[in-house]
């Protein structure tokens, strides 16, 4: 029966296809698959800076304010301490987290609708790990999570994947070496079959690239980089690469400290870089306007913005512009239509021109800031050491919405999914969205 109405059907449809209903077929069928894909990025936060590696997310009907008694749908207690972001990826919410002497790092499955943990994983032991603590987390890279598996990386002292569903291991890796020094900080990225991450430490700086299916070494490339010393305290740095198109060619723009270094993200050769002073790189580059924007690092951040379309050393070159005040060392940028916003360590809000680097405006917000700000639902999230959230307005003039509170420091960066922000605090995870 099924075969005789495929039979009968077949005709009907060339003749369809033969004709004018083609193009009214072609664009439902695009309207159906752009919806789709839209309601997937807004749906799921894979990854260190959400599904478009930028920060922003396409979420709508978040809520302005929140306390610990207004718009909190659970708040689960996360053992231990980390300050990896959480990702999203239909009802699981996976994050790491180690004890404070990093000896031991897990990796921790929350239910996304009602935050009760569903795995919790001992996934690496580590004899004498170094004294970090007062610095950084043994937890601080973000997981990558796609469908049906989840990468949780701890530096040198481990990455693991694991099927979703079953929580089982299916490969991991404990032989890259990286003295970290402070901590590890670099999060990884999934790049078609490839998990690429940073080890910039101590004694080790190198970038590699791993098959995703089976964890072995893809490509594999040493720094190549003059630091000017032979203090490994200034050779260490905590950036996640970025992949973007530009000038005809697929770049994966990679900070390091002194350096930034651009390559093929499938082989690893090197297509060009820049050099500057700073050193403990840890903002993410941002890409946009055919520029990329590029974060230098400590002892104060400067941006640099950078035409893409160079080889080899372009620091005299293809440098448009450079700005070095009131800009942030840890936080990334957000590069929003005609303007970047950015918050400093310090707690001071800038806004620049992505064309000229000129500046809009630079107001002190307040408090003390790690984590990375968010763009989602037209608004700007930043989150302090002392768990206040400032919400600012992405406009030319300053304009502060609302200020929210929440009992726990924030060191992690926010995940945003469906109407949801999922927040972490240095105690527990929150799924913080408007109540009806």
């Amino acid at each position: 029966m099924r075969q005789l109405l495929m039979r009968r059907s077949l005709p009907r449809i060339t003749t369809m296809l033969t004709g004018k209903p083609l193009m009214r077929i072609l664009l439902l069928a695009f309207g159906i698959v752009l919806t789709a894909a839209t309601t997937r990025a807004g749906e799921t936060w894979p990854n260190f800076h959400g599904p478009t590696n930028d920060s922003h997310s396409d979420s709508t009907g978040l809520p302005l304010t929140w306390s610990e008694t207004e718009n909190v749908v659970w708040k689960t207690p996360i053992h231990d301490s980390g300050w990896s972001t959480p990702v999203v990826w239909g009802n699981q919410v996976w994050l790491t987290t180690a004890t404070d002497d990093g000896k031991k790092s897990y990796g921790i499955c929350v239910d996304r609708k009602n935050g009760k943990i569903i795995h919790d994983l001992l996934l690496f032991e580590n004899a004498d790990p170094e004294d970090t603590r007062k610095y950084n987390s043994f937890a601080s890279p973000t997981p990558v999570i796609e469908e049906g598996r989840v990468y949780l990386h701890f530096g040198s002292y481990g990455t693991a994947c694991l099927d979703t569903k079953t929580a089982q291991v299916i490969w991991q890796r404990r032989d890259l070496p990286c003295q970290h020094y402070r901590g590890p900080g670099s999060s990884p990225i999934v790049f078609e079959n490839l998990l690429i991450v940073h080890y910039d430490g101590f004694d080790y700086q190198y970038i590699v690239a791993l098959n995703k299916l089976t964890g072995q070494t893809v490509w594999k490339k040493d720094r190549a980089v003059d630091y000017g010393t032979d203090n490994g305290d200034i050779m260490k740095a905590f950036s996640t690469p970025l992949v973007f198109e530009a000038a005809g060619r697929t770049q994966l723009v990679s900070s390091t400290s002194k350096a930034t270094l651009v390559f093929d993200p499938r082989t690893g050769d090197e297509l060009w870089r820049i050099r500057y002073d700073g050193f403990s790189t840890a903002a993410r580059p941002i890409f946009g306007h055919g520029l990329v924007y590029i974060n230098s690092g400590f002892p104060k951040g400067e941006i640099f913005a950078v035409r893409p379309d160079g080889q080899g050393d372009v620091t005299e070159t293809h440098v448009v512009w450079h700005e070095r005040k009131s800009l942030p060392s840890k936080p990334s940028s957000l590069l929003i239509g005609d303007a970047i916003y950015s918050i400093d360590d310090a707690g001071v809000a800038t806004c620049l021109d992505p064309k000229t680097g000129e500046s809009a405006w630079a107001e002190r917000v307040g408090g003390e800031f790690s984590g990375s700000p968010v763009y989602a639902d037209g608004r700007i999230y930043a989150f302090s050491h002392d768990g206040k959230t400032p919400v600012i307005a992405p406009e030319r003039k300053y304009r502060l919405l609302a200020t929210n509170q929440l009992d726990g420091g924030f060191r992690a960066s926010p995940a945003v999914a469906g109407k949801a922000f999922f927040l972490r605090t240095e105690t527990h995870l929150y799924r913080i969205e408007q109540k009806p």
